[in-house]
């Protein structure tokens, strides 16, 4: 008898015949599948390549930085000195100059120091920014919280090697850091040599003899006395801020005005009248002001106040509000004074205009 006829030889090639149907079946129904399901695998190995080689040249970027260390309130004659060595130490070695500052000083946290400060963050980034770099020094603003308040002095160091990649860092000769102030600028020498971190110390640096500290500028400008406050700055005292509505009384009297307000926990400079720059968005050349520093009290009558910053700028009449501008304090005028009437406010505005004008050789313009 032929195998055909054989039914156990029959049977297993039915089996085998409805197998291949079926797995052909099978792989037909699945080829969409399993193309899509490869497609996706490829996609996410190729983003996670891509995202691992930005990540590797984020960390190549950051691991290598000299570090301005300090607070920099103001941004003074002492401060440009250390911030200029950075941007000298970051060339020589190919790194990254960086500055880092704080959101809040640390005194207000550790001590409970409310002490009112010459400029807030975005003000000391600018005075950074635009005085002592460009777009390639990079500002670290750190929030001073419990964790910092609390970071051993022998921490520290270790902490901006591995989150900022520190390779040098550059403070000032009456530098304090970690818990209670522990770490100065000695124990910082120590460690750096421990880490093979480089360092440099700046001295004290002195005008008139006079030791150029914020706590002196501070009181400077407490006092109105702006010109010596802006020669131990090394520029002139700087508002950064948003233009707000105001009561446009000024437009009645022929002097429309810009209004804006000091940020809070800034000093708040005595009550008067200053000859004033102000830079407007995308103008590189100031335009002469003066500005009011006060209640205005011919006009504003009610029971507290705020305390507002009111400039007219001469010869010029625009529309600013909702847009940050900087004004710089050049002089100090006279101080605020209630008139009888709006008249006698009108010419004594002319009169400061007037003062104004000579103070920046502005008369014949």
């Amino acid at each position: 008898m032929q195998g055909a006829g054989n039914p156990i030889l029959l049977l297993v090639s039915a089996v085998d015949l409805n197998s291949g149907v079926f797995f052909l079946l099978v792989a037909l129904y699945a080829l969409p599948w399993i193309l899509l399901i490869a497609g996706v695998i490829a996609l996410i190995v190729l983003i996670t390549k891509n995202g691992g080689a930005d990540k590797e040249e984020t960390l190549e970027t950051m691991q290598r930085r000299v570090i301005a260390l300090g607070f920099f309130d103001g941004v003074h004659l002492g401060h440009a000195v250390l911030l200029d060595l950075v941007r000298v130490r970051a060339k020589e070695l190919g790194a990254v100059p960086a500055v880092l500052t704080f959101d809040t000083h640390p005194r207000g946290v550790v001590q409970g120091d409310q002490t009112p400060l010459i400029n807030d963050l975005n003000a000391r980034i600018d005075l950074i920014r635009r005085l002592h770099g460009s777009s390639d020094v990079l500002v670290l603003p750190l929030p001073f919280d419990e964790a910092l308040r609390s970071m051993p002095w022998d921490a520290f160091l270790p902490f901006l090697q591995r989150e900022y990649g520190a390779v040098h860092v550059v403070c000032g000769y009456d530098y304090r850091f970690g818990f209670q102030g522990a770490g100065n600028p000695e124990r910082l020498k120590e460690q750096c040599g421990t880490l093979g971190i480089g360092v440099d110390v700046v001295p004290e640096v002195l005008l008139d003899g006079v030791p150029v500290s914020s706590t002196y500028i501070r009181e400077l400008l407490s006092a109105g006395d702006m010109e010596r406050a802006g020669r131990f700055l090394g520029h002139p005292h700087v508002l950064l801020g948003v233009v707000r509505h105001g009561y446009k009384l000024g437009r009645t009297l022929g002097a429309p005005t810009i209004n804006m307000e000091f940020p809070e926990g800034v000093i708040v400079p005595p009550r008067g009248v200053y000859a004033m720059r102000v830079f407007l968005p995308g103008e590189a050349e100031g335009r002469f002001a003066v500005t009011n520093v006060g209640v205005r009290p011919t006009v504003d009558r009610e029971a507290e106040p705020r305390v507002t910053v009111e400039s007219y700028i001469i010869d010029f009449d625009g529309d600013l509000y909702g847009q940050e501008i900087r004004v710089e304090f050049y002089r100090y005028l006279r101080p605020e004074v209630r008139f009888e009437d709006v008249g006698d406010l009108k010419a004594q505005i002319q009169r400061d205009v007037e003062e104004a004008r000579r103070h920046f050789g502005y008369e014949n313009k």
